[in-house]
C-alpha cells in the first residue's frame, strides 16, 4: 500500500501552497487530510500493460507521473452529508496536477462534508495501453460504490469532477457507463459506473478538427488518427439522453483547450434532454484549479456548489445512506 504519510504530506504541501485549505488547522481538530489509500485494481493488477520503469514520481508542483500503482486517495469529512465526487486532475494524459487540481479540490469538498476520491490514474505514455486511463475511471466509479456503507454515502449521489484532459476523464466516463471497458475483476464491477453528475472544468472533450490539436488527443488516439477514431473518443459524440447533468465552466481565452469544447458539450447535452448548466468567463485561460482569489473563474466552486444543492446532490445525509441502489 501508498505510505499513508506520504499522501498526507502531499496534501498539505497542495493546499498551503494554494490557499484554498488550513490542513494544520485540519490535523489539529483530528481530521486527516488523507486517511486512507484504496487500490484501483486487486492487488495492484491493472488489466493489460506492464507499467512505468522505476518509482512514481512528483513534482515540486505536485504534478506526478511513473503511475505503477493506480489508486483512490480517500478525504473523509468528520461529519460526511453522503455526497461523494471521484476527483480528476488533468495534464493531457502525460502527467496528473493533483497539486494544482485535484488535491485542492478534494479538500474543498472534505470542508464541506463531502467525500472526496482522488484518482491516481494510468498515463498511456508509461507503458500502459491508451484506454488505461479510461478503465480506471470506469473502475474507480464501482470501487466507490462498492465501498459505500463504509463511508456512510448515499449511491444516488456520487459524482465526477474532472480538470481538462481529466475533464475528458471524467465526461468520458459518464458518457460511456453502459461500454464495458474491462472483463470484471471483482464483486464491485456489477455496479454502476455512472456518476450521478458530473462537473467538467477547462475540459478537453473533443478531438475532433479544428479543435485537435491537444495533447490529451495525442495520447489517446495517436498523432494521425482517422474520423472515425477521434468522434469515438470525443465526449460531445458519445452524449445520449441517459448522461447524468452536467455542469461545465471554461474561460472564453482559453489556449490550450478551445472554449468551444465546453460550447459543443453544452449543444449535444441540449439535444439529448440533458439537464446543463454552462459559465462561461471572460478570462482565467486554462489550469487554474479552483480559481485565484480576485479572478472571475474564482467563482466556479460556489457556483457548482449551488448547482450541486439545487439538484440534490449535495446536502444532508439521507437516510438509506450506503442501501440506495446505485443509478444505472
Amino acid at each position: 500500500m501508498v505510505n499513508k504519510r506520504r499522501e498526507l504530506l502531499f496534501a498539505a504541501m497542495s493546499s498551503a501552497a494554494f490557499g484554498w485549505a488550513n490542513p494544520s488547522s485540519a490535523l489539529a481538530a483530528g481530521q486527516s487530510t488523507a486517511q486512507e489509500t484504496l487500490d484501483l485494481w486487486p492487488g495492484n493488477r491493472p488489466p493489460e500493460g506492464r507499467g512505468p520503469d522505476g518509482p512514481e514520481k512528483v513534482s515540486a508542483k505536485g504534478s506526478v507521473t511513473q503511475v505503477s500503482r493506480p489508486r483512490l486517495i480517500v478525504y473523509r469529512p468528520p461529519q460526511p452529508n453522503g455526497s461523494a465526487a471521484l476527483v480528476i486532475a488533468g495534464g493531457g494524459y502525460a502527467h496528473i496536477e493533483r497539486g494544482s487540481e485535484s488535491t485542492p479540490t478534494c479538500l474543498w469538498l472534505q470542508a464541506q462534508g463531502v467525500t472526496a476520491f482522488e484518482l491516481v490514474y494510468r498515463l498511456p505514455g508509461e507503458h500502459w495501453p491508451a484506454e488505461a486511463p479510461l478503465q480506471d475511471g470506469q473502475r474507480a466509479m464501482r470501487l466507490i460504490r462498492s465501498v459505500a456503507g463504509r463511508y456512510g454515502l448515499d449511491t444516488g449521489r456520487v459524482g465526477v469532477i474532472g480538470f481538462s484532459a481529466g475533464g475528458h476523464l471524467a465526461g468520458f466516463t459518464a458518457a460511456t457507463a453502459a461500454v464495458a471497458r474491462f472483463a470484471p475483476v471483482d464483486a464491485a464491477d456489477s455496479l454502476s459506473s455512472r456518476p450521478d453528475f458530473a462537473a467538467l472544468i477547462y475540459p478537453v472533450l473533443t478531438f475532433m478538427p479544428p479543435f485537435d490539436h491537444t495533447h490529451a488527443r495525442r495520447e489517446i488516439v495517436g498523432e494521425h488518427p482517422t474520423a472515425a477514431q477521434s468522434a469515438a473518443f470525443s465526449v460531445d459524440h458519445l452524449v445520449t439522453a441517459q448522461m447524468p447533468p452536467v455542469f461545465l465552466a471554461q474561460a472564453q481565452d482559453d489556449p490550450i483547450s478551445p472554449v468551444d469544447n465546453s460550447l459543443l458539450m453544452f449543444n449535444a447535452l441540449r439535444a439529448a434532454g440533458v439537464p446543463t448548466e454552462m459559465h462561461i468567463f471572460p478570462q482565467g485561460k486554462h489550469g487554474w484549479g479552483l480559481g485565484k482569489p480576485g479572478t472571475r473563474v474564482h467563482a466556479w466552486p460556489g457556483l457548482f456548489t449551488e448547482w450541486a444543492a439545487f439538484n440534490g446532490f449535495f446536502g444532508p445525509l439521507s437516510a438509506n445512506a450506503g442501501d440506495r441502489p446505485a443509478s444505472r
